[in-house]
């Protein structure tokens, strides 16, 4: 960057109510936040994945699958499925059928510890 180019201020990162050191804030500065302070995040592509259940097998068994072939899950029927976004858990969900479309509901959202 050269020293002509104007330079754009950062937002403070001290609210994240999240991180125990952070200063707390105030209740009215809470009560002003709304989704709008997000927008800058809307636009930001993420993959959501829907894990039905899981199974292990040698390469030599997988070979082995073909068209009609059963593939066994670590998940009995009607058990929620794993919901991920990049690869972190964050819900776990029903199937269901939606205009003759899969889809997931969302029945509880796991919140996970940072750090």
């Amino acid at each position: 960057m050269s020293d002509n180019e104007p330079q754009v201020p950062l937002p403070s990162l001290d609210i994240d109510q999240g991180n125990p050191t952070a200063p707390e804030s105030s209740d009215a500065e809470t009560e002003n936040r709304t989704a709008a302070d997000l927008e800058a995040m809307f636009d930001v592509p993420v993959q959501v994945s829907a894990v039905l259940g899981r199974s292990r097998m040698d390469v030599g068994q997988l070979l082995k699958l073909g068209p009609g072939a059963i593939l066994e899950l670590d998940r009995k029927v009607g058990e929620a499925i794993d919901i991920y976004v990049n690869d972190r858990l964050v819900a776990r969900g029903e199937v269901v059928l939606v205009e003759e479309k899969l889809g997931v509901t969302m029945t509880e959202i796991i919140k996970a510890d940072r750090g």
